[in-house]
C-alpha cells in the first residue's frame, strides 16, 4: 500500500506541470486587453502600451511562462491587476467558502444517491423504481441555476423558511459555537448553506443513484448474495452488509470526479445564492480580465480536484487489494 501511495504522490508533480502549462496556454487566446480594461475607454495607445510593459504583457509567452513556473516555486501566484493584492492572499480568502459548499454538496449529493439508487434497485419494477428514476432524470437534465432560482422562489420567497443570499459562519466555527450553547449561530450557517448546496448537489445525486441501481442489480444477482438468503440472513442485513458494499467500488471513483463537477458548478450556483467563494471571485476576473487572478484561480481548482482524486484512488486501493497489486 505504501509504494502504492508514494506511485500515485509521484504522479502530481506532471500532472501539475502540465496543469501550470495548459492554464497559462488557455490564457494566451482569451481575448481583451487587461490594460485597457484597467485604464478605461478614455486610454491612449501610449498609455495602454506603458502599462503592457510594466505588467510584462508584452515580454514572449515563453519568458512569461518562465517568470510564472519561477514565481510559483518560490510560492508567489503572482499579483491581482485590478484588486492590487497578492493572488494566493485573494483565493484563499475565499477558498474555504468554496470547499465548504461543494463538500456539503457532495455530502448530501452522496446520501440521496444512495438512498434512492439502493431503494430503486430492492424494488425494481415498482412504482418506487419508476418515481426514483423520474427524479433521477429530472436532476440530470435541470440545469443548477434554474434549479437554484425556483428553489430561492420556493423556500425564501414564498415560504420564507431559509435565506435566499450570503453565508452564516463558517460550519466548523458554527459547530463549535453550538457546543459552546449558542446553537442559533449553527442554524444560521445551516440555513445559509442549505438553498446552494442543494441546488448544485441534485445533478451529482442523480447521477449517483443512476449508478447505485445499476451496480446494485448487479451485485445483487450474484452468488454470494443468494448464499447469504438460502443461509436465512434478513433482507436488510443481506442488502446493506454484502451487497451494498460491494456496489459501492464503481461508486467510488465517481464520488472524485463528481466533486470536480461540484467546483465547475459553484461558479453559477454561488452568483445565484451570492455565496462569498472562488465562483464569484471567478467571474469577476474574467470581466475584467485579471489574467493573474484568472490563472490562479484555475489552477487552484485543478490542484484541489487533483488532491480529492488522489484521496478516492487511495479509498478505492484500500477497499479493493486489486488496484493497489496491478
Amino acid at each position: 500500500m505504501l509504494a502504492y501511495v508514494i506511485r500515485r504522490l509521484l504522479l502530481l508533480i506532471p500532472m501539475a506541470i502540465g496543469m501550470v502549462v495548459v492554464t497559462f496556454g488557455l490564457l494566451l487566446i482569451i481575448p481583451g486587453d487587461p490594460a485597457a480594461v484597467l485604464l478605461g475607454q478614455d486610454a491612449t495607445p501610449e498609455a495602454i502600451t506603458n502599462l503592457r510593459n510594466t505588467l510584462g504583457l508584452n515580454d514572449p509567452w515563453y519568458i512569461r511562462l518562465w517568470d510564472y513556473f519561477a514565481a510559483l516555486l518560490q510560492g508567489d501566484m503572482g499579483r491581482s491587476i485590478f484588486q492590487n493584492q497578492p493572488v494566493a492572499e485573494i483565493i484563499f480568502g475565499r477558498l474555504g467558502a468554496t470547499i465548504e459548499l461543494a463538500l456539503v454538496a457532495l455530502l448530501l449529493a452522496t446520501l440521496i444517491g444512495l438512498t434512492l439508487g439502493v431503494l430503486a434497485a430492492i424494488r425494481q419494477g415498482s412504482w418506487i423504481d419508476t418515481v426514483t428514476m423520474l427524479f433521477a432524470q429530472l436532476g440530470v437534465s435541470m440545469p443548477v441555476y434554474w434549479l437554484g432560482l425556483l428553489l430561492m422562489l420556493l423556500f425564501a420567497v414564498q415560504l420564507g423558511w431559509l435565506p435566499s443570499i450570503g453565508r452564516g459562519a463558517p460550519l466548523p466555527e458554527a459547530f463549535l459555537a453550538a457546543v459552546t450553547g449558542r446553537p442559533q449561530v449553527l442554524w444560521d450557517s445551516i440555513s445559509h448553506i442549505a438553498l446552494p448546496a442543494l441546488a448544485l448537489a441534485a445533478n451529482s445525486a442523480a447521477i449517483i443513484s443512476r449508478l447505485v441501481r445499476a451496480s446494485m442489480l448487479e451485485v445483487l444477482r450474484e452468488d454470494f448474495v443468494r448464499t447469504a438468503y438460502a443461509k436465512g440472513l434478513r433482507k436488510g442485513r443481506v442488502v446493506i452488509r454484502h451487497a451494498l458494499r460491494n456496489a459501492l467500488l464503481p461508486v467510488l471513483s465517481v464520488i472524485g470526479l463528481r466533486f470536480g463537477a461540484l467546483l465547475g458548478g459553484a461558479v453559477l450556483t454561488e452568483s445565484i445564492f451570492a455565496w462569498p467563494g472562488l465562483g464569484q471571485l471567478t467571474i469577476a476576473a474574467i470581466s475584467q480580465r485579471d489574467l493573474p487572478l484568472i490563472q490562479g484561480i484555475v489552477l487552484t481548482f485543478a490542484i484541489v480536484f487533483a488532491l480529492v482524486n488522489l484521496v478516492v484512488d487511495l479509498l478505492y486501493a484500500a477497499v479493493d487489494p486489486r488496484i493497489r497489486l496491478g
